[in-house]
């Protein structure tokens, strides 16, 4: 059985698509005890508010059709945003050569958060440049990658 974000990616692309946008993620998270189904999109330039209403209108009554989440939730359409996470292996591919930030799961050299220019992904495993000098992280101590605006 496919996870719930799954299927609603799969209901979210044909709308997202049609209006020339791109679907950057779907997440369903709990926070101070509700829970939210959020669904992120992107394109070249800026996402508007009309974007998000326009992708919401029409996801909205396909969402209350399938039913795929049992208890009540929080319906959400917006930017991936400037900052966003970096997940998937194209993700690394489009941004390759900007500047994010690499949290780790536990402190390398005293620290749990580096800044610096991605350079290179090869299966989860990456390099970023800081202050000239490359840093490298496996895949297993990385526990999220974000866009950085600035260093």
């Amino acid at each position: 059985m496919k996870k719930v974000t799954e299927r609603v990616a799969e209901l979210a692309r044909p709308i997202v698509e049609k209006h020339g946008l791109e679907l950057w993620n779907v997440e369903l998270i709990k926070e101070a005890g509700q829970l939210y189904l959020r669904v992120y999109i992107d394109r070249e330039g800026v996402i508007s508010t009309e974007d998000c209403e326009v992708v919401s209108r029409e996801l909205d009554p396909l969402l209350d059709e399938l039913d795929p989440i049992e208890e009540s939730y929080i319906f959400e359409v917006s930017s991936a945003g400037a900052e966003r996470a970096l997940k998937r292996p194209s993700d690394f591919e489009r941004f390759m050569g900007s500047n994010v930030a690499v949290h780790l799961y536990r402190a390398k050299n005293g620290k749990k958060e580096y800044v610096g220019r991605l350079t290179t992904y090869n299966n989860g495993d990456l390099e970023i440049e800081v202050n000239g000098a490359p840093v490298s992280f496996k895949k297993d101590e990385v526990a999220l990658v974000r866009l950085r605006i600035s260093l």
